[in-house]
């Protein structure tokens, strides 16, 4: 019986591809790895030679992804992605054509968010789609604490300064933790860790979500009420229909004098112009701002953050720490085997 077929379209990287790759082959899948993201792509061919098919291409070009899926006519049963590749009506429509002799059935990501797959398309061409939230909770949740440290100490213009000789005392001491409340918007696994772990250095904690949710963390009656009274305010929601541009000028302006934006959401939540010019405006009660999620990212990378001095800007890093790739991966491995041999249960789905 032929195995299924499954295209990894961007593996964990380092020592964590050996145990995603073998994580898939114990389940009896199939493997093509596309290695155009591997830092040592000939160590790994070396090292999978006769176990892994192997691919070398640009997933984010559609027309380049669409090609190599449905090459030859066979296609594939399910594709993996960890950097959220776009998977659009365009792709889900070739790889799902009935005149391949594999049509596509899972989409797997090793990770939370899935806003890069056209999820009506999917259900449209029967494609069920699964992902891996609360892998990367704790690792998300550490990051957003560092931006909040690196910003109410301001660690970005001391570090520049010193780098240019520079000993620039501050013009006015730092606040304690202690003093500060913060406001977290979206109040799922990682709104809580986030909550927990401001609480026990000190924070006054609230918290904002669109859902109701059993917690110990007071709720603000609005995001409006939370944006008013936060002196820190931190994003963890999935972008949506509903939550797309949901800060936008009027939210900025609505923020505390000396507040803080810290966005491991996702870009679009954010109207990112409204917030350059908010951090660029002296009078503008929004301080500073820490974003790792654009509204453009990769090879299309750009922001009109660029240059500001007021904004930490970092490439999309939070969740990446070893133990959250690690269990991301094999979740998402797990995942894909289960619904290609009809077990979906215990399996976490999105739809539209």
């Amino acid at each position: 019986m032929e195995r299924l077929r499954v295209l990894l379209l961007d593996a964990a990287p380092g020592e964590l591809l050996d145990r995603e790759l073998a994580r898939l082959l114990g389940h009896g899948l199939a493997v093509t790895l596309n290695v155009r993201r591997e830092a040592d792509k000939a160590g790994t061919r070396a090292a999978w030679v006769g176990r892994v098919d192997f691919a070398d291409f640009d997933a984010f070009d559609e027309p380049t992804l669409i090609a190599e899926t449905i090459r030859d006519g066979i296609g594939y049963h399910a594709v993996k992605s960890r950097a959220g590749v776009p998977l659009r009506a365009a792709f889900l429509a070739a790889a799902t054509d009935p005149a391949l002799a594999n049509r596509l059935r899972v989409v797997g990501r090793a990770g939370a968010g899935t806003d890069h797959v056209e999820l009506v398309a999917a259900a449209r061409h029967g494609v069920v789609v699964t992902h891996t939230p609360g892998s990367n909770a704790n690792a998300v949740a550490e990051f957003a604490l560092a931006q909040l440290l690196s910003l109410t100490r301001n660690l970005p213009a001391h570090n520049e300064a010193a780098h240019q000789g520079r000993w620039s005392a501050p013009a006015a001491p730092a606040v304690d933790l202690s003093e500060l409340t913060l406001g977290i918007v979206g109040l799922g696994r990682i709104g809580l860790a986030l909550a927990e772990r401001a609480t026990a250095l000190g924070m006054s904690v609230q918290g904002f979500s669109r859902r109701p949710t059993e917690t110990s963390v007071p709720r603000a009656k609005s995001l409006n009420a939370l944006l008013a009274t936060s002196d820190v305010i931190s994003l963890h929601l999935p972008l949506t229909p509903q939550t797309r541009g949901m800060i936008g000028r009027a939210e900025l302006a609505m923020m505390r004098s000396g507040a803080i934006l810290l966005n491991t959401a996702r870009g679009g939540i954010v109207d990112e112009q409204a917030l350059a010019d908010a951090l660029r405006d002296d009078a503008h009660p929004l301080l500073a701002a820490a974003v790792d999620t654009f509204a453009h990212e990769h090879a299309a990378f750009a922001s009109p953050l660029f240059g500001l001095p007021n904004a930490l800007l970092t490439p999309h890093v939070a969740g990446m720490t070893k133990e959250a790739m690690a269990t991301a991966a094999v979740r998402c491995a797990d995942h894909i085997a289960s619904l290609l041999a009809g077990c979906p249960d215990g399996v976490p789905l999105v739809t539209a």
